[in-house]
């Protein structure tokens, strides 16, 4: 036995460390924490009791008050021979258990049941929500992820008599005195309680997600949440309407849900309430004003009247088409809700899509010779704009505003909808592959070799530049607007204030916040968009030297307000030195950064898998994704992970649909946001693999070399390094004996090695 004292605060045991022994609490009070739960052990309870049967923790443990622990060794049988030789020992262990799965199973069944009323507010919120919305005229939101969320569903739930075995069993403990308890008896007991121990751990660790997955459409970093809804709709009525109270009520009562909520940021829900508290103040204030100093003149805003009827009349389609259109938008408008689902709704979206794209197809041809598009018509082709009403009057004065200058920038690789459609039909840029991934060359030659072409017509047709933005618009455009607004079920292509979720000043993606968001990629995963060619220059001694190009993504601002990014391929043709492409929405209600991050994410998964080629999943030819394959199905033979880090990749495996490349992009989302600001959340194999394969710069290395968890992968890659670093210097020192200057591709690659 060892006896330690521990001050107030000392973290004395972390989720996942290994057991080597079991402490008993001599004095002090110690906090046991899981996802979802905390109880607390006093004087005589025992850490570790409730994980015995694991080689490691599942719960952490802290001290709150000053502690003073006695340690008994646990491993190769100790315990069984502490159970036979103390008695009184032994008798602490038994009773501290029973009070231990008592706290646990008392909080899975609250945890459960306030889950159950989680959701149910969350409904009645909306319902309320729809209703204020729809009295005051206003357009009803919906927000991403809503059509998701459903009354909560346990693959495997605790046993329904599991409370009373471990209460009956207690009482019979309790009859036995401590001395005639037999030590296997007691032994086998303790390893069963911790099997049961971790399986109930396990559901809470959902049910914690659950209610984490529900509060964050409460209240979110991106702000695109209940929170936002309610307060907009605050602002727009006033704050003296009829209906402002209740509103008021309900963001209150939003607020005492949302502080009992572990999952939320504390600091940025003050900060939230407080810039509430602060504009409902000012929005009151302004309504007690006599004057109407805030309100905009009526001559400041430009002339949007009949902007469909400019647009059709500018497009030149079929009269009666554009007629049909214009109904379909006039019926669309009256809706109380866009968004609905009901088959009436969904058909009227489906209609106005099918002439939306062509009459775009059609104005667009128009423009293509036409050196004065009316600013009208450009937010028809930017924005998706094609009327005041449906747009909202100030919206749509805003997205006037910007038409002509819009942040883009085609000579950095950031291009508009319509920029790109531009350069496609101008031959700068070849057509995106379609959504059954084969580019032009490959389309075309398929319409040859099913008779709809002739062999005579397939040359011409190969660079018939009118032809080659027809294929972009009619698929990779059609495709990519769907998927970047997210909401596909609701999805229409027309600009609708019904899907501003922010204000569109904030949430304008400019070619600028672009390039700092794969600068603070580049920061962290330096190697990212670095892919490996060959050099060759045998007339100064070098036959072949592999180096490091690094090739950035194009990206294309898509006409919508949306919530995704899509990275619709990896290269261009089947050269391997050309851009991939990335689409975002020209109007991004999600964090722009973390959606360049997750598309770094899948890029890098694309690009491993276009090199590997068939062997992309052959751990024989060590890759990115084929140890990451090898890690993920054969995780539960894995000896170097933890019970709790496989139920962890379970779980995840779940949310990832058993989709080996998501679960890669959410290791790799974790890997930049979090592992390379100093947190880590990845498991130590998980960890090795991105380490080995997408290395932080030599800066996060310098700062995480003290961490242990990063020791020996970092050794591995030091050394690795060191010798391709090694290899430059001699080829650097031979270059200089032979009086040759370094050519500028070697003198890079070594740059990149020391990056």
């Amino acid at each position: 036995m060892a006896v330690k004292e521990f001050p107030m605060g000392t973290p004395l045991i972390q989720s996942e460390q290994a057991i080597t022994a079991i402490h008993v609490i001599a004095k002090g009070t110690v906090r046991a924490s899981y996802p979802g739960g905390e109880f607390y052990l006093q004087k005589g309870d025992v850490i570790g009791v409730c994980e015995l049967f694991y080689d490691s923790y599942f719960i952490s443990y802290k001290a709150v008050e000053d502690t003073t622990l006695a340690s008994y060794a646990c491993t190769d049988g100790h315990l069984a021979e502490l159970l036979k030789t103390k008695s009184d020992l032994s008798n602490l262990i038994v009773s501290s258990l029973f009070r231990q799965i008592q706290e646990i199973l008392d909080q899975y069944e609250l945890m459960k049941f306030d889950c159950g009323n989680f959701y149910q507010y969350l409904m009645k919120s909306y319902s309320e929500y729809c209703r204020f919305t729809a009295k005051h005229g206003l357009p009803t939101r919906v927000l991403p992820g809503l059509e998701e969320v459903s009354e909560l569903v346990l693959e495997e739930d605790v046993s329904d008599w599991l409370h009373g075995y471990y209460a009956q069993l207690q009482r019979i403990m309790k009859s036995i005195s401590a001395k005639a308890q037999i030590a296997d008896f007691v032994l086998g007991m303790l390893l069963k309680a911790s099997q049961d121990v971790y399986d109930i751990i396990s559901v809470c660790r959902e049910l914690y997600d659950y209610k984490a997955g529900i509060a964050s459409l409460l209240m979110s970093e991106n702000r695109l949440d209940f929170f936002d809804l309610y307060a907009s709709t605050l602002y727009r009525i006033g704050a003296h309407s009829e209906d402002s109270t209740s509103i008021t009520a309900a963001l209150g009562t939003m607020m005492i849900q949302l502080e009992s909520q572990d999952s939320i940021d504390k600091a940025m829900y003050k900060s939230r309430v407080k810039e509430y508290k602060e504009k409902l103040e000012a929005l009151s204030q302004a309504a007690d004003s006599p004057t109407g100093q805030n309100a905009a003149s009526a001559d400041d805003a430009p002339n949007l009247t009949d902007s469909i009827l400019i647009i059709t009349q500018y497009s030149e389609f079929d009269k009666e088409s554009c007629a049909h259109f214009q109904a379909a938008i006039d019926k669309y408008n009256k809706l109380s809700d866009k968004n609905a689902t009901d088959d009436a709704t969904r058909k009227l979206r489906m209609t106005i899509t099918k002439l939306f794209y062509q009459i775009y197809t059609a104005a667009f041809m128009k423009s293509l010779n036409d050196p004065n598009v009316p600013k009208i018509v450009k937010m028809f082709f930017n924005f998706g704009y094609v009327d005041e009403t449906l747009a909202g009057l100030e919206n749509a004065a805003y997205l006037y505003s910007i038409v002509d200058s819009l942040p883009s920038d085609p000579s950095h690789n950031v291009y508009t909808a319509y920029e790109w459609l531009k350069a496609v039909y101008e031959g700068k840029k070849a057509p995106c592959r379609n959504e059954f991934d084969n580019d032009y060359a490959a389309y075309v030659h398929e319409l040859k070799v099913t008779g709809k072409i002739t062999a005579a017509e397939e040359g011409p047709m190969l660079t018939d530049r009118t032809q080659q933005v027809t294929f972009e618009l009619d698929n990779m455009f059609q495709s990519v607007n769907k998927m970047t607004f997210g909401r596909i079920s609701i999805f229409c292509p027309v600009f609708s204030e019904s899907n501003v979720l922010k204000d569109l000043a904030d949430t304008l993606v400019s070619a600028e916040k672009i390039k700092e968001s794969f600068e603070h990629i580049r920061h962290t995963d330096f190697s990212a968009y670095y892919r490996d060619t060959m050099y060759s220059n045998p007339d100064i001694g070098i036959a072949k030297e592999t180096v490091g190009v690094e090739i950035l993504p194009d990206v294309i601002l898509m006409p919508n307000v949306g919530i995704r990014g899509v990275m619709w391929q990896e290269i261009e043709g089947r050269k391997r030195t050309t851009p991939s492409r990335m689409m975002l929405s020209l109007f991004q209600m999600e964090d722009l950064n973390n959606i360049l991050v997750r598309l770094t994410g899948e890029y890098r998964w694309e690009m491993c898998k276009r090199i590997q080629g068939a062997r992309w999943n052959d751990v024989s030819e060590p890759s990115l994704t084929s140890e990451y394959f090898d890690y993920i199905q054969f995780y539960k033979k894995n000896r170097e992970l933890s019970a709790d880090a496989k139920d962890k990749v379970k779980l995840s495996m779940q949310k990832a649909k058993n989709s080996f490349k998501e679960m890669f992009i959410r290791d790799y989302e974790s890997w930049i946001i979090y592992e390379g600001a100093g947190s880590p959340r990845l498991n130590k194999v998980a960890r090795a693999i991105l380490f080995t394969h997408c290395p932080f710069s030599r800066e996060i290395r310098g700062k995480l070399k003290a961490n242990p968890l990063y020791k020996e992968t970092m050794d591995r890659y030091e050394i690795k390094l060191s010798q391709k670093v090694h290899h430059m210097d001699n080829l650097f020192q031979k270059l200089k004996n032979a009086g040759v200057e370094v050519p500028k591709e070697i003198a890079a690659q070594r740059e990149f090695l020391l990056m």
